[in-house]
């Protein structure tokens, strides 16, 4: 089962979230942490979240492709939710609406700050790379960046973080609320930070892949590439504790569709087009699609470093309180598949 969560359903209110709905119209039934019959015969219905974006590949893949639902089996039914931010996922992580979701680190980071390490854990990577700051033709350093406006997913997002942190860097000032040396303006959907970058009503924008690839076809140029990892496998505790096999197939699923990307780049591009068309209404182009995978690492690695400086970024920048992420791993499963494959373990700082 699918549905569409859009920003407009998202901010309509707790009610929303409370009732379960998404914009698609479609409803849950199912409990935190999924159903099971009184006998325990019943498969359990596992909630996933992910973005309708090509750094989500893994996910889009594994629909798309049937990989969650041979690695569930009999034992589990997959129930998708497209979202058009990481913050989104975070406000759904939290309110007990799914149970797992593909998000960028700064979400899963807020995740953990917010329920004082309680709410989730991060079980895999997914991503690393594919995203981009990419501006008008015409400028050519952060100084020219004063008074323009500049498009981001959602406040407090990865890419919303990273671009507020390197303007710092440069001397020019951010607010949450649009103000300072640079406008920082979340909107979503990205697609339509692509439209406002094409009329010129922003200079710019951080955005994930396909976006900043859109956006350089419109004429723009990348001014910073954005390094670290991008998308990371989240799962709430409640759910891990419940369901630890559960959370094995997932892994599985999602390290069959990253060998899949490794091994069939080309079909893999194809298939994670595909699925995006059936939320988007349309694929994206090849003259895209190519080089948005391009820009991309798969792997199951989630870059612990890199998560520690995403921290470090947003308790600078005014978007987080502690940088303390001790915890907020939970690789033992991951490594135990990787270790069965002879494949070399990943790690957690």
């Amino acid at each position: 089962m699918r549905s569409i969560l859009t920003g407009a359903a998202v901010l309509a209110g707790g009610a929303l979230l409370a009732a379960g709905c998404s914009s698609g119209g479609s409803s849950s039934s199912a409990a935190a942490g999924g159903t099971s019959s009184a006998g325990g015969s019943a498969p359990v219905t596992v909630r996933l979240g992910y973005l309708a974006n090509i750094t989500h590949a893994p996910a889009l893949i594994g629909v798309k492709n049937g990989y969650f639902a041979k690695q569930l089996g009999s034992a589990g039914t997959l129930k998708t939710t497209v979202y058009t931010s990481g913050t989104q996922e975070t406000t759904a992580i939290l309110a007990g609406q799914i149970d797992a979701a593909y998000v960028g680190p700064n979400p899963a980071i807020n995740a953990w700050q917010k329920s004082n390490g309680t709410a989730i854990k991060v079980i895999s990577g997914a991503a690393t790379g594919g995203a981009s700051v990419v501006v008008k033709p015409g400028i050519t350093s952060a100084a020219q960046l004063k008074g323009q406006s500049l498009a981001t997913p959602s406040l407090g997002n990865t890419q919303d973080v990273a671009v507020r942190y390197w303007l710092k860097q440069q001397g020019l000032a951010t607010s949450t609320t649009g103000g300072g040396d640079v406008a920082i303006k979340p909107t979503a959907p990205n697609s339509a930070s692509v439209l406002e970058f094409k009329s010129g009503q922003i200079a710019g924008g951080s955005e994930p892949s396909p976006y900043d690839v859109e956006m350089v076809q419109a004429g723009g140029k990348v001014l910073l590439k954005e390094p670290g990892v991008t998308t990371v496998l989240m799962v709430t505790q409640p759910f891990l504790k419940a369901h630890p096999d559960i959370v094995v197939d997932l892994l599985k699923a999602n390290l069959e569709s990253i060998d899949y990307i490794k091994s069939n780049p080309a079909a893999a591009a194809t298939a994670a087009n595909d699925e995006l068309a059936a939320y988007t209404g349309k694929p994206l182009k090849s003259s895209v699609l190519t080089p948005a995978f391009s820009e991309i690492t798969f792997t199951a690695d989630p870059d612990a470093v890199s998560f520690d400086a995403d921290a470090q970024q947003a308790k600078a920048v005014g978007l987080l309180d502690s940088a303390d992420l001790t915890g907020i791993f939970d690789l033992a499963p991951l490594n135990a598949l990787l270790s069965a494959a002879g494949q070399a373990s990943v790690s957690d700082g």
